[in-house]
């Protein structure tokens, strides 16, 4: 230590503090004690209240909530897994940041790490991270609200800088960094973006075990492999606790194989096809990754863009104005996937100019990311993914794998840059590549600003049809053919109109891509001629990404995003129907609200036990009851409730909602600011029923829900008719059955019969941690009525107890504080080594 030269480190520690004001610099309201107003994040905390509230109060994790869709795990919307012990760096990594300055940061550190990783001058390194940190989906993604996507993306790079150390000689070193930045990345929670981490990480194995076979190194190959893996094993085995429950819970939920017949030919053994391709990238739509606007950027009225509106006929600004702008294949967009115009320069160019493995890994990648991301545009490989790629087709939004495209190219892109810094002389031996790279760029950006009807289709398929439509319409209503001329001039006029718009916003950036590009390459040309320094380079070429990828970002994350700690507390001010239905302190009981979004939106889950909600991964067979019965049965209440009704037509419409009732719904919100309609069908907590219709599958469930009467009747599926002694049961007027107590995951009841019975209970079946006990021995119960559970009981007075208490949870922690403290033993030998000098961070 007494030979150690600080000096050396200052240059890194300066690139870090640079890092860092960039990104406070970005999000500069947080200065002010403001906070992002991201719309997911408000769901999240609707739908986490009743998990937070019992983790405050109990001192434990709830791992169950009743506050969406009748019941569903916790897993995947607030569980603290404090086992992991290694989630705590995280916080000294990004020197306990908070928001979306710690994702940028992190996202930007990581690619920095991975650069210096592979002997880029830490110079260099800033612009490239910078490029990677400040991709505009990062950014798009932080104003929605999507923080863990961030928060995983923003581990990717350092992965990587683990796999390259093992594989490059460090296997100590490089083993240690995978094991830390996997666990990490895994802990973030966002296994979408692991499976993509995954799936780029098998690209790079293929490439490199290609190489060790040509260059004769097969062994080499396989013991840094062999390393990885352990480390993986340990690194899996930190977020045990998450990826047990997640996996656990996978199959039951929306991402699992259905069990209904139905369009078998959409389904899958996860997300049906059409679900899963829903949000597929346009062919043409790649193009945003050079100009950002070639197919408008996000979904929103063409008025907002006022430049647009100046080349239009003043007669149509008013219905122009109201048009979309983004004119792509998505059925919305918060903003495009673009990677910067001087990055797509500098990738290309580096395609031709870089040599060796790193560059296949990169472009193979890059490829494959651009190739899935068309999704139903390219249905054969799609296809391929969903059905035989395992796991594959348990992600929806196949447009999101472009995140390796975000990773990859910036990454050659820098490469490139490093190599022409290091040898110059790489521009005149390579000059056509040079020139071609320039033009297959910022020459292609310029053709498109020169012949943009060329290259881009302005009016998308679903407008068209529309316009047709409703010219077919006028036709088919027996208008005068003068009159349908007219009708059919103004539709013509109207797309003319809408077209000259649109191209008005796309030429803007593709004028801007091509001076960027340009910029660029005289920078390059000029470095080449040795006019210019390397600091004036790389100054320039920092200025001009941070410029580029800045001015892009501010369209969808600037400072008027931003709201202040009173109004996000405004969020979530009960209404008037709310302070009506919380004056009820029965134990539980659920809510409908007719006046949102129903089953798209968590705002109600914030106060009550809702039957609606907001997630991506409900369970799947209440998903179904939602398809088939529970929407139906909404939209017809709210057809009553249109009508002005009477109160006996409001009772008639009650009694005609099986499903609502079964779910024990004793409220409806129709106008917030009114008191809710009190539902007097609800069937309570629990119930007895005389009859058991037993039957074959799931369709027929599911279909006879909407025939039977289910205070009476009971539907329960064949599989279970070991739990049944009798399909008949007759109750006595003295019987009864009630909660006695309520948390979210233990329920207490008592029940006296003078005869063994059926009791319905409208909770929520979930047979993987839901444990039922009768005067306190555990005690088998069914499936009924599709999603609720059952039980025989015997006669006389008991108490019943459902507990939820999943083993994959209370056994994955303890794996997981295991695996945390072998991580922490394995860190400690590495800076003891780093100490002693018998290990290096990098080549001397």
């Amino acid at each position: 230590m007494k030979n150690f030269d600080y000096k050396k480190i200052l240059p890194y520690f300066a690139a870090i503090a640079i890092l860092f004001i960039i990104s406070i610099a970005y999000f500069s309201p947080v200065l002010d004690g403001k906070v992002l107003k991201q719309d997911d994040i408000t769901r999240h905390v609707g739908m986490a209240k009743e998990i937070s509230d019992f983790r405050t109060a109990n001192n434990q994790e709830p791992l169950w909530t009743n506050s969406m869709f009748g019941g569903m795990p916790a897993f995947q919307i607030s569980t603290l897994y404090n086992g992991n012990l290694v989630k705590y760096i995280d916080n000294i990594i990004t020197f306990g940041l908070s928001g979306p300055v710690k994702y940028i940061f992190l996202l930007m550190i990581g690619f920095y790490i991975l650069l210096l990783t592979l002997k880029v001058d830490k110079w260099i390194a800033i612009a490239g991270a910078i490029a990677y940190g400040f991709s505009s989906y990062f950014f798009i993604i932080l104003a929605a609200g999507h923080n863990s996507k961030a928060h995983a993306l923003g581990y990717i790079a350092p992965v990587f800088a683990g796999i390259i150390l093992t594989y490059t000689g460090k296997r100590l070193l490089g083993a240690v960094l995978f094991a830390l930045a996997l666990a990490l990345q895994i802990g973030a929670n966002h296994l979408q973006i692991t499976y993509y981490l995954a799936m780029t990480i098998v690209v790079y194995g293929i490439v490199e075990f290609a190489y060790s076979l040509k260059e004769k190194k097969f062994n080499e190959f396989f013991r840094s492999s062999l390393a990885l893996l352990a480390a993986s094993i340990i690194s899996i085995g930190v977020n045990v606790a998450i990826l047990w429950t997640t996996s656990e819970y996978s199959s039951f939920s929306t991402r699992g194989k259905s069990e209904l017949t139905t369009n078998n030919q959409q389904k899958t053994s996860g997300l049906d096809k059409d679900y899963a391709t829903d949000w597929s990238y346009g062919v043409s739509e790649t193009f945003t990754l050079l100009i950002p606007n070639y197919k408008g950027g996000e979904s929103t009225y063409i008025g907002k863009n006022e430049t647009s509106l100046s080349n239009i006929d003043p007669k149509f600004t008013e219905q122009i104005s109201q048009q979309n702008q983004y004119w792509g294949d998505q059925p919305f967009t918060s903003g495009p996937v673009y990677i910067g115009a001087i990055i797509c320069f500098l990738f290309v160019l580096g395609a031709f100019i870089v040599e060796g493995r790193i560059k296949w890994f990169l472009v193979s990648a890059t490829i494959l990311s651009i190739i899935l991301a068309w999704g139903k545009n390219f249905m054969p490989l799609t296809d391929f993914f969903l059905t035989h790629v395992p796991g594959y087709n348990k992600f929806r939004a196949v447009s999101m794998i472009l995140i390796i495209a975000e990773f990859t190219m910036p990454l050659l892109a820098i490469i490139a840059l490093k190599d022409i810094i290091k040898r110059p002389e790489i521009l005149k031996e390579k000059a056509k590549y040079f020139y071609v790279a320039f033009g297959l760029t910022g020459g292609l950006a310029l053709l498109f600003w020169l012949l943009p009807t060329t290259f881009n289709s302005f009016i998308n398929n679903q407008e068209q049809q529309m316009f047709s439509e409703q010219i077919t319409k006028i036709k088919s209503d027996g208008t005068k053919s003068d009159q349908v001329a007219q009708y059919v001039e103004y539709f013509n006029q109207l797309s003319t109109n809408l077209e000259a718009a649109r191209i008005s916003i796309f030429k803007a950036d593709a004028i801007r891509s091509f001076l960027l590009i340009l910029a660029a390459f005289v920078v390059l040309f000029l470095f080449n001629k040795k006019i210019i320094n390397l600091k004036i380079v790389l100054s320039l070429i920092t200025l001009l990404v941070l410029f580029d990828v800045w001015s892009i970002n501010k369209r969808y994350l600037n400072d008027d995003s931003f709201i202040s700690q009173r109004q996000l507390k405004a969020e979530f001010t009960p209404s008037a129907a709310d302070e009506f239905i919380l004056k009820d302190k029965s134990p539980d009981y659920r809510v409908l609200n007719v006046a949102t979004n129903t089953f798209n939106d968590a705002s109600t889950s914030y106060f009550h036990k809702s039957i609606g909600g907001y997630h991506g991964a409900k369970l799947k067979r209440y998903q179904e009851l939602i398809e088939n019965q529970l929407s139906q049965e909404t939209q017809l209440f709210i057809n009553t409730l249109k009508n002005t009704p009477t109160d006996s037509a409001i009772r008639v419409a009650f009694s005609q909602m099986p499903a609502v009732n079964m779910l024990n719904t004793k409220y409806i919100i129709y106008n917030p600011s009114a008191p809710a309609l009190v539902n007097r069908y609800a069937l309570g907590n629990a119930w007895f029923v005389n009859n058991i219709d037993q039957v074959d599958n799931s369709d027929i469930e599911l279909a006879k829900i909407k025939t039977i009467n289910p205070q009476i009747t009971a539907l329960v599926d064949k599989r279970y008719s070991n739990f049944l002694k009798s399909n008949k049961y007759i109750s006595d007027k003295t019987d009864f059955v009630q909660l006695d107590e309520y948390k979210p995951n233990n329920l207490k009841y008592s029940y006296s019969t003078k005869s063994e019975q059926c009791i319905i209970f409208s909770e929520i079946y979930y047979d993987k941690g839901w444990n039922a006990y009768i005067d306190g021995n555990k005690t088998d119960y069914f499936r009924a009525d599709y999603v609720l559970r059952g039980m025989i009981v015997p006669a006389g007075k008991h108490s019943i107890e459902f507990k939820f208490e999943p083993q994959s949870y209370k056994i994955g922690e303890l794996i997981s504080l295991i695996s945390s403290i072998i991580m922490f033993i394995g860190i400690g030998v590495v800076i003891f080594l780093l100490l002693k000098k018998k290990i290096s961070l990098c080549e001397e």
